[in-house]
């Protein structure tokens, strides 16, 4: 990393704020400094970077066509150096700290609901927990453990099973009725809901059942589970869901299982930890207790 080029936190709010007000009196205000230092400091950073920021136009300055490809870089480091800073101040009280990425709806509808007795039980760890829905780099984002559903393979991770996955045609309450399914072949003529990223889900389900349905593949397509949790509970059609994803609606009498065969799916979820991280008592910790928290049935 070469040190001319590490841009100066003080520099950069200075261009955020003139950039914002288009006025350096402004600016110096906020910042309570002098007009002055903002015209000192832009001027460095322009010759740091070999950019002209700003146009004076009329006695005002407008931010130029480079200072307009620059702003929206500096404002998102600004705003992961708020991140940092508010995340170590969070860290600095607890015995350990610990960043976890999980699905979206995974963690919406099984992960958080649970999280309460890991908190209960490890109330000195920091936790910070964030959506992901595509593998990433554990190197750039600094997570410690994250929630993979897929085939067991992450470059620089080292995935552990968690569980599988099964998934059950389900309904509304009010959809069921109208429709008085019996037999898979009786979804021939309901609207079928389908997620995006799986579009061959109930054409394989049919397979299973050895019933040829025509529109396997025709319906919604929403790209994501809880889109369709939503739009199987106001009505719009039948979705093949993951079980794990609608416990409390199936027991609340929400969602109507239309015929109770579930089809695994070829995938599973694992918890995946960096490779240079494996020594890590709180991730050990919540790992643990992820796996106690599985269902017999998904193991």
């Amino acid at each position: 990393m070469r040190r001319s080029l590490v841009p100066d936190i003080v520099t950069l709010q200075a261009f955020e704020c003139a950039a914002r007000h288009e006025n350096f009196s402004r600016a110096a205000e906020e910042l309570s400094l002098t007009q002055s230092a903002i015209s000192r400091q832009i001027a460095d950073l322009e010759q740091q970077t070999g950019l002209k920021l700003f146009e004076r136009v009329r006695q005002r300055v407008i931010l130029s066509e480079a200072g307009q490809r620059f702003l929206p870089e500096v404002r998102d480091i600004l705003l992961r150096s708020e991140r940092l800073m508010i995340a170590a101040v969070a860290a600095g009280r607890m015995r350990a700290s610990l960043k976890i990425a999980t699905l979206p709806t995974f963690g919406a509808k099984w992960l958080v609901p649970r999280l309460g007795r890991f908190l209960n039980d490890h109330q000195d760890v920091a936790l910070a927990i964030e959506s992901r829905s595509k593998p990433f780099s554990f190197a750039e984002d600094g997570f410690d453990l994250a929630i993979h559903f897929g085939q067991p393979v992450w470059a620089g991770g080292v995935p552990t099973f968690l569980c599988h996955e099964t998934v059950l045609p389900v309904a509304s309450r009010s959809l069921a009725e109208r429709l008085k399914i019996g037999k898979a072949g009786d979804l021939s003529q309901a609207p079928l809901l389908h997620l995006t990223t799986r579009p061959k889900l109930w054409a394989d389900w049919f397979r299973l059942q050895q019933a040829s349905v025509e529109n396997a593949y025709l319906g919604l397509r929403l790209d994501q589970f809880s889109m369709i949790v939503a739009a199987v509970a106001a009505g719009l059609g039948v979705a093949l869901l993951p079980t794990y994803l609608i416990e409390n609606e199936l027991e609340s009498g929400a969602l109507i299982t239309l015929i109770d065969i579930a089809m695994p799916t070829e995938n599973a979820y694992y918890v995946v930890r960096p490779e240079n991280k494996q020594s890590h008592p709180a991730a050990d910790q919540f790992q643990r207790w992820l796996l106690s928290e599985v269902s017999p049935t998904l193991k």
